[in-house]
């Protein structure tokens, strides 16, 4: 039986990534593995992330990612120092860098030996630009935020699908599906309540795989729809 994995929030952590699709995981090709975004900032190799996804891809898994914030403010950083205007000869200040740079930018900027942000590779701002903000499966949605449940029709908000914290699922506006997210650290506890409770509409994923410092935190997991089986990996890149 084909097997759906969904891995959230990998924030640059390759090695940790590659010893729970490799080791743990051990994915055949039939099997589908969706990526819930925030591939990239924080952790100590954001290229290779996303180099190893591709990889991937390249030998024939069924690999399925979406946006996360983080690509979305990376990838606006890139623009806005691409359209950036000279004032008496200085460029003007890049208040999407200052600000996606205290959130893990740096260490992005670092995995791809940069020095200057209009050096970011393209290729990679356009594979950023072009994810999906959201995929929907039979029984499932899979999103990196959420979704605005207070608007008539919640899939024309592609901001809170990357964005939003804190929401109250309608399910009729989403044909009764449970949506899987990632985006807000949350303990291993809460996330096995998401799981095991039909009372909740969510599952919840993201456990702040660069949180080492912060008990029941800190590990990257993966879920497998079909059996709800969860699998949680320690962070081996710290």
């Amino acid at each position: 039986m084909t097997k759906r994995w969904v891995i959230p929030d990998i924030h640059g952590y390759l090695r940790t990534l590659k010893v729970l699709i490799e080791e743990q995981i051990q994915p055949s090709r039939q099997d589908e593995i969706y990526f819930l975004g925030d591939y990239i900032d924080r952790g100590p190799d954001s290229k290779g992330v996303i180099d190893y996804l591709h990889k991937l891809e390249t030998d024939g898994y069924n690999v399925n990612c979406i946006i996360g914030n983080h690509e979305d403010f990376c990838v606006q950083t890139y623009y806005e120092n691409k359209n950036q205007r000279k004032f008496l000869g200085i460029k003007t200040r890049n208040h999407f860098k200052k600000e996606w740079e205290k959130y893990g930018g740096k260490e992005t900027q670092k995995s791809f030996g940069l020095k200057k942000m209009k050096d970011f590779p393209f290729e990679y701002i356009e594979w950023m630009k072009n994810l999906r903000f959201y995929i929907e499966l039979e029984d499932y949605l899979l999103v990196h935020a959420g979704f605005n449940f207070k608007i008539e029709d919640p899939f024309t908000d592609r901001k809170a699908m990357i964005w939003v914290r804190d929401y109250q699922v309608d399910p009729e506006k989403i044909n009764h599906k449970t949506v899987v997210h990632g985006h807000v650290p949350v303990s291993l506890e809460f996330m096995q309540m998401t799981l095991k409770s039909s009372s909740y509409h969510f599952i919840s994923l993201d456990n702040g795989v660069y949180m080492d410092h912060v008990q029941g935190f800190g590990n990257l997991t993966a879920l497998e729809l079909n059996s709800k089986e969860l699998l949680i990996q320690p962070n081996m890149d710290l």
